[in-house]
């Protein structure tokens, strides 16, 4: 028994040892990872404090060339000028003085910061290097407190002030007439932008405005625009920020290849001068509708590795799955993958999210939009080497096992690249061949009240087919993949082109490229 209790006590001093130890260890990890922060903190601040001193080096040479510009200036000018000049030089010099010593005091804060980091970085690296494991760990909790509350954490990495000096340049090419009320360039007037006057088509933006006035010194505009989904005049709590299109010379401009994600888009432009900006127009907001949708994972077949814009097919998708989901609907014919393969989206669902997934061989996954009036339109592109694919519409009742075009409630296009190529429009088990290469890209036009569903080239806008019905029900983006992957683009407006077509074009129904169906 002595013997047994002696080996117990040894096995637990041991243990505790290694308790220890392995607390050392981690602290010892932690401290790494301290000194690793503080060595970039200080990184940063070194590079921070010579941006300021670059900046404050361009506010001493951006001082002298407003000053030899105001020399310039005033060596045009008569006698009576002289008074203005030292008056305006003063003012400049005040800015100068300002920008200097707001930029020093900056210099002095980030310099005493860094001396401050560095001090606490050289105590981390010997308390790393500290034998004593009660030394250590107190070490170690200090130089954790410290970092918390160092200033190099606290400290904003952005000059308080700009070396720009324009602000005080001057041009008295037209008042040197007036030089009893000489001043620096005047502040140009608001412009004033027209909605009327705006257009919003092909997911593009064209903004047009005018001057109250003409101001023969204004050098450039400035557009901003942001999106959002409020209607009216823009908020002032927005959660997006403007976006900026400087050195505009014209009264107008065209924004495109835009994606419409958002119902609306404010818009605001501002005139400049050789120095200085003037006041924003009145903001307007013109509506931007898209379409926009997901793939939604939660119907993907488990051979189907979706993300948001993007549907891949995984061979070895579901493997492992099967035994997990004996005994449910099928006796096991379709399993769940885990929610870590496909991304689900937080938009609404399509309204299988409480249903099985795609099965069998219907590799399917459908959008989470559901379309139940208007015109819709969006483009799918298929990676070079797929071998098959569908791209179409369904009713949310497709079945887990259905194909696309195969049932009375599914239309869809089909291409086969796999042994005999093959450009079909499909819908309730019926094919009927097209002629032509398929394109790199195809866009669809869903006309649900006009019971139309329409395939084109999204680059030429070239029809492909068009099947005519009458929808009964909602309906959703749908697509197939075997052995490739389609990459999606919603956002569109439905394009002018196909506008255009679709009034000049009004009897579908004797196109050679329709097909009528009626759906039940």
């Amino acid at each position: 028994p002595r013997h047994r209790a002696g080996g117990r006590r040894a096995c637990a001093c041991a243990a505790g040892g290694s308790a220890a130890r392995g607390a050392m260890d981690a602290q010892r990890e932690e401290l790494q990872r301290i000194i690793s922060t503080l060595a970039n903190k200080d990184d940063e601040i070194q590079n921070f404090i010579e941006t300021l001193n670059h900046t404050l080096q361009n506010v001493q040479v951006n001082t002298a060339k407003v000053l030899l510009d105001l020399e310039q200036e005033f060596g045009a000018l008569q006698t009576t000028l002289d008074e203005m000049k030292d008056s305006m030089a003063n003012k400049i010099k005040q800015e100068q003085a300002y920008k200097s010593q707001e930029l020093r005091n900056q210099l002095t804060i980030c310099s005493n910061a860094l001396e401050g980091s560095e001090e606490l970085l050289d105590y981390a690296n010997r308390t790393l290097s500290t034998k004593d494991s009660e030394a250590f760990t107190k070490a170690a909790k200090q130089i954790k407190d410290r970092v918390t509350m160092a200033p190099a954490f606290r400290l904003s990495l952005k000059p308080k002030i700009s070396d720009n000096m324009t602000h005080l340049m001057v041009d008295f090419s037209q008042e040197k007439q007036m030089l009893k009320s000489l001043k620096f360039l005047p502040v140009p007037r608001a412009p004033e932008v027209d909605p009327a006057d705006c257009l919003v088509a092909d997911n593009c933006v064209t903004i047009s405005w005018s001057m109250p006035e003409d101001d023969k010194k204004i050098d450039h505009y400035i557009l901003e625009y942001r999106k959002t989904n409020h209607e009216g005049p823009p908020r002032v709590k927005e959660e997006r920020n403007w976006d900026i299109i400087d050195y505009i010379k014209t009264t107008e401009y065209t924004l495109s290849g835009l994606k419409f994600e958002s119902k609306y888009m404010n818009f605001r432009v501002r005139a400049c001068n050789k120095a200085v900006a003037g006041d924003y127009s009145e903001p307007i907001t013109l509506e931007t509708k898209g379409f926009n949708f997901n793939f939604d994972g939660t119907t993907s077949h488990q051979n189907l590795k979706v993300d948001d814009f993007s549907v891949e097919w995984d061979s070895s998708g579901g493997k492992g799955q099967e035994n997990k989901v004996k005994g449910k609907e099928n006796k096991g014919r379709s399993g769940t993958p885990s929610p870590k393969r496909t991304s689900v989206s937080c938009r609404p669902g399509s309204g299988r999210s409480n249903r099985d997934r795609f099965s069998g061989e219907s590799y399917t996954v459908l959008g989470d939009g559901v379309i139940e009036n208007g015109q819709h339109y969006w483009e799918v592109k298929s990676q070079k080497d797929c071998k098959s694919y569908s791209i179409g519409v369904s009713y949310r009742n497709l079945g887990k096992f259905d194909q696309l075009g195969k049932t009375i409630t599914s239309w869809c296009v089909h291409i086969n690249n796999w042994l005999q190529a093959s450009f079909a429009a499909k819908h309730n088990n019926k094919a009927k061949a097209m002629d032509g290469q398929v394109p790199d890209r195809i866009g669809v036009y869903c006309d649900y009240d006009g019971g139309q569903i329409s395939f084109y080239n999204a680059d030429t806008k070239q029809l492909l087919h068009t099947f005519k019905t009458k929808f009964t029900q909602p309906i959703i983006p749908a697509f197939m993949v075997w052995c490739g992957g389609l990459s999606l683009y919603t956002g569109l407006q439905v394009p002018s082109a196909l506008k255009s077509f679709q009034k000049g074009n009004g009897e579908l129904s004797n196109s050679a490229n329709s097909l009528i169906t009626l759906a039940q």
